[in-house]
């Protein structure tokens, strides 16, 4: 039987941090909104959770519903619950931050999004509700987390390069790392496998291509391994 309870109760919704990486720049998922509040303002895909389901599955209904996202990389994010945050009513909402490699993937608008489009980090428009933070902290929780766990290679191509990796590693972390010293480092973990391909990038001669050994890494953490960057 329905249950009625004496005291309101705040509404729950979760929001989604959906990075990308272009090569040069990390990239995030914008949605349209189509609706009010904020209607016509940009904002990150989310909604409100349903009675009958996860938070996480919440969280990956609303990325196929407002951006066509599947089977991406997923990872809770925080809560949010200032009190005045969204002007409908008491919102507590639980982010998440998403990984996807950009040409794997094509964003596209439905349900309450009128549109659907990657923006450059660095070039954020005015965001809705509190997004903006909540953005700010995906990205503190991204920059963390790649130095001590490889959840980088979620944003690259399947093959690359030794210098694609470190450029993500650069536009990840907002620095500049030593060409000679990245190297050393990454190939000495033993989780890069090396192919009988190459890419050439403009006029310079071409570079080999590698793959990350998932199944490598995963058999080394079970024994202790510690990726450390």
């Amino acid at each position: 039987m329905p249950h009625t309870y004496q005291y309101p109760r705040a509404a729950l919704t979760v929001d989604c941090v959906v990075f990308g990486f272009d090569g040069g720049e990390l990239q995030v998922l914008l949605i349209k909104r189509a609706l009010p509040p904020f209607q016509g303002k940009w904002a990150l895909p989310g909604g409100f959770v349903q009675v009958a389901e996860t938070l996480d599955a919440a969280a990956r209904r609303e990325l196929v519903e407002e951006t066509g996202l599947t089977n991406v990389f997923l990872e809770q994010l925080y809560t949010f619950g200032a009190v005045n945050r969204d002007p409908r009513e008491r919102v507590v909402s639980v982010a998440y931050y998403a990984l996807v490699k950009l040409s794997d993937h094509q964003a596209r608008a439905a349900t309450d999004a009128a549109q659907a489009r990657w923006f450059s980090l660095s070039q954020l428009p005015q965001l809705a509700f509190d997004h903006a933070g909540i953005v700010a902290t995906a990205l503190a929780r991204l920059q963390g987390k790649v130095r001590y766990q490889p959840i980088g290679f979620e944003l690259l191509p399947e093959k690359f390069t030794l210098s694609e990796l470190q450029q993500l590693y650069e536009a990840i972390l907002a620095t500049q790392l030593d060409k000679r010293n990245f190297r050393k480092k990454v190939l000495g973990f033993g989780l890069l496998a090396a192919l009988k391909e190459t890419r050439r990038a403009g006029r310079h001669r071409p570079a080999q291509l590698f793959r990350f050994a998932a199944d490598k890494y995963k058999k080394l953490k079970q024994r202790g391994f510690n990726f450390e960057l």
